[in-house]
């Protein structure tokens, strides 16, 4: 990723448990772990055309999806952030708005790559807040997780499933009215709702060429003001950076995270004032929960990636064969960037196998070696009757023996991807191993630590 690595810097220049584990088993035997994970629901944010569009779109939409999360699909698949864009007003309220020589680069990298450089790119936060809010979306991730019929009634079976509770309990303590002092409620509320993301991705597929030439003549211009007899040396730096990010495409990949708020205060309030179960429905619990503003998400932050494409391995595959590739290589890659910038974000791992210290996570989770872990055990506050963690000791990633759990692991998205390069002689791998040791058994959770 070199050549990618180039372009996206002379860019910013110019841009300015409760688990089910059989501990005992052999490693190899093991039951499925079950633990809590964290729930995700996914939103396409569509683009403009750009080259193999349906391919990239294509390969978004049957990638596989982030198996250390719950599921929690809801019907906001893809958004067309246009009708979302920023007034001037509104960008000035957001700090967005470019004044002076800011606004005239951008405008002249937009228009000099024809739109492949968003100049508005700051202002999609805004927009997607826009978007979050106008879809509903923190009420229908609450409907989802309380599985709310068309009468408005809900249940708490979905809640069940993932946490382990027992549902009716649950159920039967909103009736009485006693749900604010029930555990089970308030650790759900913690250890499940109050871990419920969304994601919204932006994704682009762009030829290199237009891009380097545009920076390129940025670059011109200012290298116009250096004395005369530097300017020739200067011309020919740029004519050689120009010719080595030319080449191939690049994938763009741009996602947008965001947590549902929850806390004791909105879980009292949707209990008291809109909980109904089925057979008694009353009309204005039912007009509370629709026309209600209690339920928000909260914005945590971004991340971005790029990837160099090159067709220079077709005799293996198709070229869409290798933009599908990049395509989910890179998604995954955004992914493992959120997860390891945002502390809320990062999915605990069940360790596989105690000794050696094994887990289900590897290149995909973007593991390259000497990442440290912290290996924690669920426990159940007796005085509280909810969920903690308990640090037990710390591991590190062996980089000799990482799993390559990436989509089509093994597979070359261009020869000049030295993290596609592969030791022919070293065996498969199905786990990553960690380094240390302790009292560690298959069930434990392993978090990565910052």
């Amino acid at each position: 990723m070199k050549q990618t690595n180039k372009l996206t810097i002379v860019l910013n220049l110019f841009l300015g448990l409760s688990f089910a584990a059989n501990a005992q088993a052999p490693a190899d035997k093991q039951a499925e772990l079950k633990y809590r994970r964290s729930s995700l629901h996914l939103i396409l944010l569509e683009s403009e055309d750009f080259p193999r569009k349906e391919v990239v779109m294509k390969a978004y939409h049957e990638a596989p999806f982030p198996d250390k999360y719950n599921n929690h699909a809801i019907d906001v698949n893809s958004v067309d952030p246009t009708p979302y864009a920023l007034t001037d007003a509104e960008k000035i309220t957001a700090g967005t708005k470019k004044t002076g020589m800011a606004a005239l680069g951008a405008n002249m990298l937009a228009g000099a790559t024809a739109g492949i450089v968003d100049k508005d790119a700051a202002d999609m936060p805004v927009i997607t807040d826009k978007i979050i809010k106008d879809k509903k979306i923190a009420n229908k991730l609450v409907a989802k997780w309380f599985n709310r019929q068309a009468d408005g009634s809900f249940d708490m079976k979905l809640v069940g499933e993932r946490g382990s509770y027992d549902a009716t309990e649950m159920q039967a303590n909103i009736a009485k009215g006693s749900a604010r002092g029930t555990a089970s409620l308030s650790d759900a509320g913690e250890e499940l709702i109050g871990n419920t993301f969304v994601v919204l991705t932006r994704l682009k597929f762009i030829s290199n060429e237009p891009i380097a030439a545009a920076i390129r003549e940025v670059a011109k211009l200012k290298a116009n003001n250096l004395p005369a007899m530097f300017q020739p040396a200067a011309y020919k730096l740029l004519d050689v950076a120009y010719n080595k990010a030319k080449e191939g495409y690049s994938v763009w990949t741009t996602s947008y995270l965001y947590r549902l708020k929850w806390n004791d205060s909105i879980a009292a309030v949707f209990y008291n004032d809109m909980w109904m179960e089925k057979g008694k429905t009353d009309a204005k619990k039912k007009a509370a929960f629709d026309n209600n503003n209690l339920f928000q998400m909260e914005y945590i932050g971004s991340e971005k990636s790029s990837s160099l494409v090159t067709f220079s391995l077709k005799q293996t595959r198709t070229e869409d064969q290798i933009v599908e590739l990049a395509t989910v290589r890179n998604v995954e890659h955004v992914f493992a960037k959120l997860q390891k910038a945002y502390e809320v974000f990062k999915p605990k791992t069940p360790i596989y196998s105690g000794e050696p210290v094994t887990a289900k996570i590897g290149m995909k989770e973007g593991l390259e070696g000497g990442e440290k872990f912290e290996v924690l055990e669920q426990t159940l506050d007796p005085k509280t009757g909810l969920t903690t963690y308990v640090k037990r000791g710390t591991v590190t990633v062996d980089k000799k023996k990482i799993w390559d759990n990436r989509f089509n692991a093994g597979e070359e998205v261009s020869e000049k991807d030295e993290k596609d390069k592969k030791d022919k002689n070293q065996p498969e791998l199905d786990r990553t191993y960690f380094k240390g040791g302790g009292k560690f058994y298959a069930g434990m959770l392993l978090r990565q630590i910052k």
